[in-house]
């Protein structure tokens, strides 16, 4: 036991993203599935495209509070700006996002419940590395 407690204090930012980010992962999911279940079609790329911004909007107010609080222990006063920057890069990783979606969905024709999730694999790659030397960079 001790040793899996040395273990997780060296890895505990990444440990603690993995598991803020899987949680942002099953809202993301979560809310996607239930738009496409419910009222939009995936089989429409404007509909398929509605669905991921408000699964991607809930998902990352989500992520910016538990990233803040529990991962990267943000003390910053400055909490507009940080803020701005969260959202920011998820833009930038939303706009990627959007184009594997699209290119794997509609051009590939691949099902769109499988294209989410690989995509969300690359999405929260991509948004640690954003959100560790970007966002919570503390000079």
């Amino acid at each position: 036991m001790q040793k899996l407690k040395e273990l997780y204090f060296s890895y505990k930012e990444i440990v603690n993203y993995l598991i803020v980010g899987g949680l942002t992962t099953l809202v993301s999911l979560s809310v996607y599935y239930i738009c496409v279940s419910t009222f939009l079609d995936p089989g429409s790329p404007l509909e398929l495209q509605i669905a991921n911004i408000i699964s991607w909007v809930m998902a990352v107010t989500f992520a910016y509070f538990t990233n803040r609080r529990f991962v990267f222990e943000s003390s910053s006063d400055a909490l507009f700006e940080e803020a701005g920057k969260f959202y920011a890069s998820r833009v930038s990783t939303l706009l990627m996002d959007m184009g594997i979606m699209f290119l794997t969905v509609s051009l590939l024709h691949m099902n769109d419940k499988i294209a989410k999730i690989i995509v969300q694999v690359v999405i929260t790659i991509a948004n640690y590395i954003l959100s560790k030397y970007l966002v919570f960079n503390q000079k």
